[in-house]
C-alpha cells in the first residue's frame, strides 16, 4: 500500500497556518448534447428494436435518446488541501463511471492548471443519468449505451468546470462529522438487513459560514422506473437539490455499500416524497455536526488483485444449470481494483470500484471505527467492476450474484483490503 501522509500541525499564533486546511467546493449541471441516452437499465423499455444503425440519432445506438430533463443531473466538487497534500472530490449524477473516464478527468484537470492530487469521482448510481460516455463496450451494450466522444467531452468539461470554480472559492476550513439513522426507504434485495446509516461531513470556514456538505449513505437509484426518459438524479438527486437549498452550499451524495440495497417505494411522486425525507435526515446531521480545527489530514491507496472476470450462466439463469458453464469476461473488465482511503479529522473512508453487499459493508467501516468516530464506504468511485458479495451468497439465482463478476472469493478479498486501508488510516495520527 502507498501511504500518501499529513499530519496537520497545531494551529499557531501570529503567521499563517502553512498546513493549515484549506476548502471550496462548487456545482454544476451536468451539460450534455440534446438526445442523449440515459443509463442504468437494460430493460427493452429503453431500448431501441433494432440498433440505430441507420445513425438516425447522433448520440445513440443501442438505447433510446433521452426525451429532456426532469430534474437536472449535476456534478458537485470538493476540493480540500492542508501543507503539501490535495485531495479532489467529484460526485456526479450518473449510474457509474469507468477507470478510463476517472483518467480522463485527471488529465484535463492537470492541463487546466488543476492538478487533483488525490482523486475520487463518485457516482451516485442515478439510473437516469446521461448514458454514451464509458469506454467498456460490454457495460455500453449491457445499460450504459456505446461511448459518444461529444457526450464524454461535454461531462469531462463539466466536471473541470465544478472543480476550477471549487477551487476559487477555497478559504481556510474546520470539518465536522455526525451520523444519523435514515427513514425506512430500502430494503434488502437478498431478504437480509441493510445499513441505513447515513454519514455526514460538514465542512465550514473558521468564522463557521458553511462551504460544503458530503453526505454517504447506500440506496439505488432506481425510484424512476425504465419508462422514464428524462435526465434525472433519482431520489439521491432530489434529496441534495433540498439540501443546497437548505444549507446554501453544495450537497455532494456519496452512495455507499449499495450491492444488496433497493427503494422501498417507486415512481416520480414516491421519489420527489422520498427525496425530501431524506434531505430532512441528513440536514439533521449537518446540524449535529461541530466542525473543528482537524487533524490528521491522511489520504491513502493500495491496488488489489483480482480473479479473473466471468459471467455465471447459472447464477443468471437456473440453479440447474452447470456451475462450470460460464462467459469469460477477461476481454471486459481489468483484474484489479484500486481504493482509496483517507481520514479527514474523526471521520474516516475507503472507495470501492462498485458495489459491495451491505453486510460487507458495515465490516469495513468497523474496522474504521476503532480509530474514529465516523466512518463509510464511498462505492461506485472511479471505476466500475460489478458487484461484490459474500462466499456465502454468491451460490443464489439472482440479478446480485448474476452480476458478480469476480467469482465467490472477490467480495471477501475486496473487503479484506478496504478494511485494512481504513483500519491504518483511522489510527494514523491519532493522539494516545
Amino acid at each position: 500500500m502507498a501511504l500518501l501522509l499529513l499530519a496537520l500541525a497545531p494551529r499557531s499564533t501570529g503567521a499563517a497556518c502553512a498546513d493549515c486546511l484549506h476548502a471550496g467546493a462548487a456545482r454544476v449541471v451536468l451539460t450534455v448534447p440534446s438526445g442523449t441516452p440515459l443509463a442504468g437499465y437494460g430493460a427493452f423499455d429503453r431500448r431501441f428494436i433494432v440498433p440505430d444503425v441507420l445513425g438516425r440519432h447522433p448520440h445513440a445506438f443501442w438505447f433510446k435518446p433521452s426525451e429532456g430533463t426532469l430534474d437536472p443531473p449535476a456534478a458537485r466538487a470538493l476540493v480540500i488541501e492542508g501543507g503539501q497534500r490535495r485531495l479532489t472530490w467529484v460526485a456526479v449524477d450518473l449510474v457509474a463511471v469507468d477507470r478510463a473516464f476517472t483518467g480522463r478527468v485527471a488529465r484535463a484537470l492537470a492541463q487546466a492548471g488543476l492538478p487533483p492530487g488525490a482523486l475520487i469521482v463518485s457516482a451516485s448510481h442515478t439510473h437516469s443519468g446521461p448514458g454514451a460516455f464509458m469506454e467498456s463496450g460490454f457495460l455500453g451494450v449491457v445499460s450504459a449505451e456505446r461511448q459518444d466522444r461529444e457526450v464524454t467531452e461535454a461531462l469531462v468539461s463539466s466536471v473541470v468546470v465544478a472543480v476550477r470554480r471549487a477551487e476559487g472559492t477555497k478559504s481556510p476550513a474546520r470539518v465536522g462529522s455526525a451520523s444519523v439513522a435514515a427513514p425506512t426507504l430500502t430494503v434488502g434485495r437478498l431478504r437480509q438487513e441493510v445499513d441505513r446509516e447515513i454519514v455526514v461531513l460538514k465542512v465550514a470556514s473558521e468564522a463557521g459560514a458553511p462551504i460544503a456538505l458530503l453526505w454517504n449513505y447506500a440506496i439505488h437509484g432506481t425510484m424512476l422506473p425504465a419508462i422514464n426518459l428524462r435526465l434525472s438524479g433519482d431520489v439521491m438527486g432530489i434529496a441534495s437539490r433540498e439540501l443546497e437549498r437548505m444549507t446554501g452550499v453544495p450537497a455532494l451524495f456519496v452512495n455507499g455499500a449499495v450491492g444488496d440495497v433497493s427503494p422501498a417505494r417507486h415512481g416520480e411522486v414516491e421519489t420527489e416524497h422520498a427525496g425530501r425525507e431524506l434531505a430532512a435526515a441528513v440536514f439533521r446531521g449537518w446540524e449535529a455536526a461541530r466542525p473543528a480545527w482537524t487533524e490528521p489530514f491522511v489520504v491513502g491507496t493500495t491496488r488489489v488483485p483480482l480473479p479473473a472476470p466471468f459471467l455465471s450462466i447459472r447464477n443468471c439463469t437456473s440453479r440447474w444449470a452447470p456451475g462450470w458453464l460460464t462467459l469469460p469476461l477477461r476481454f471486459a473488465l481489468p483484474l484489479d481494483a484500486e481504493l482509496i482511503g483517507g481520514r479527514l479529522g474523526d471521520v474516516a473512508w475507503v472507495t470501492v470500484p462498485g458495489e459491495l453487499q451491505s453486510w460487507l459493508g458495515e465490516a469495513v467501516k468497523r474496522a474504521g471505527r476503532r480509530g474514529v468516530r465516523h466512518a463509510f464506504v464511498a462505492g461506485l468511485s472511479n471505476d466500475y467492476l460489478g458487484y461484490f458479495i459474500t462466499q456465502a451468497d454468491y451460490d443464489r439465482v439472482a440479478y446480485v450474484a448474476c452480476a458478480s463478476l469476480y467469482g465467490p472469493e472477490a467480495g471477501l478479498r475486496l473487503t479484506r483490503a478496504a478494511e485494512k486501508l481504513i483500519g491504518e488510516l483511522a489510527t494514523t495520527g491519532t493522539r494516545r
